[in-house]
């Protein structure tokens, strides 16, 4: 018999522990003691399974003979046993009303949801079942009980569904890829993998494009320092459209393909892989990937992106002096790269930045300083910059020649 006692009253423990005597028990069962209805509930559900056969087949009788008006407030009230909404929850024969307040029951155990999901035949409280995402997430069954019930609705199934994909399958998909890479010795590839939300404008990152991607990353946490990314940019990472996620493919390939002529198709397949990543994948990948992931994302309309691949450890200082001269890079990148000290002390690296007229105003000016002379005056007569980096180019260059 069960001895698990919501009740503090001393008669119910007694009879419900087996304490009290028989004829008592007996009594109970029958329905003759002076206890509340949430008290005689308890206690019927408990002698039901009772060793003594006779109290246990009364007890059982005495509960189908319970007023469905009675076990309505039950089957509504906070107070009442777990053990009682479980019993409630068993019965088929009950009204829907009773059925969908066991449901709206905070305190109706799960597993008991879990059954009536199977059993039930009316579509719309699977429905409400449905809404409780939490229940779901707490207790898978429910979500495989309302998938296997023949009278869900379409909208009980999408639920489902979607809470199994987001909570269940795309975690144990990036596990069990962290776990293989591991396995392979690819500890910054698992590493990734482990933190990834794994999902794309147009659903989840297939396991073939994730293997790909693992290929290019090659920075273990160790190395990262995220320090340069305050918490408040995260909001920078916003969920971008599919038609968002093509334009910015396309965008990327037309880049490529105006600096270095035609685009293979392995490359075409790569930056569609990964631009079509989320942002905040995208953004640890511009940390922890190689060279080829860096080429691409440095490239990324998004900001906190593109600035991540400056932020890898791995990049290298010709990297960089190519990104001085990109015209297709966020114009925060070309502000942030002279602040490298040793970025600073290249000549190339801020020559190509001066030169290029996507880097801000304010950051030529503050290295014009270092530009040699003759490199000032081309500046100057260079019409690709703007007219006020033109005119300081000059003075600098006049003040120099002692002019």
């Amino acid at each position: 018999m069960s001895t698990n006692i919501t009740s503090n009253n001393k008669v119910v423990e007694a009879i419900i522990s087996g304490a009290a005597p028989r004829p008592a028990r007996l009594a109970a069962a029958n329905g003759l003691l002076p206890l509340s209805q949430l008290e005689l509930l308890e206690v019927l559900v408990a002698l039901q399974q009772s060793k003594d056969s006779e109290i246990a087949d009364v007890a059982r009788e005495t509960l189908l003979s319970q007023p469905i008006e009675d076990l309505l407030v039950a089957a509504k009230s906070g107070e009442t046993s777990g053990a009682v909404l479980a019993y409630m929850g068993t019965r088929s024969d009950l009204q829907r009303d009773v059925h969908e307040a066991l449901i709206l029951n905070n305190q109706t155990p799960d597993l008991t949801i879990a059954s009536l999901a199977r059993m039930l035949q009316e579509g719309a409280l699977l429905e409400l079942i449905s809404t409780n995402q939490q229940r779901l997430v707490r207790t898978p069954d429910i979500i495989e009980a309302i998938l296997e019930n023949p009278v869900r609705t379409a909208e009980a199934e999408r639920r489902a569904r979607e809470t199994r994909r987001e909570f269940f399958e795309k975690e144990r998909g990036a596990r069990q890829i962290a776990d293989e890479l591991r396995a392979r010795g690819n500890t910054a590839a698992a590493e990734f993998f482990e933190v990834a939300e794994l999902t794309t404008a147009t659903g989840e990152l297939s396991i073939e494009d994730a293997w790909v991607i693992a290929q290019h990353i090659e920075v273990t946490d160790a190395e990262v320092d995220e320090s340069w990314l305050p918490a408040e940019r995260y909001e920078e990472l916003i969920t971008e459209t599919v038609a968002e996620h093509a334009a910015a493919v396309q965008r990327i390939i037309d880049s490529e393909r105006r600096e270095s002529g035609d685009v293979s198709p392995e490359r075409v397949s790569l930056i569609r892989r990964i631009m079509f990543m989320n942002a905040k994948d995208r953004m640890k990948l511009a940390m922890k990937g190689d060279r080829e992931a860096r080429s691409i994302l440095i490239r990324d309309s998004n900001k906190v992106v593109a600035t991540a691949v400056i932020n890898n450890p791995r990049v290298t200082e010709q990297e960089v002096e190519n990104i001085a001269a990109m015209r297709t890079v966020a114009d925060e990148v070309l502000r942030l790269i002279p602040r490298n000290r040793a970025w600073a002390r290249s000549y190339t690296i801020i020559h190509n930045l001066a030169r290029n007229p996507r880097t801000p105003v304010p950051t030529v000016v503050g290295i014009l300083g270092r530009i040699r002379t003759k490199d000032l005056q081309h500046l100057a007569q260079n019409r690709n910059v703007s007219e006020g980096v033109r005119r300081q180019a000059m003075r600098l260059s006049q003040t120099r020649a002692g002019q």
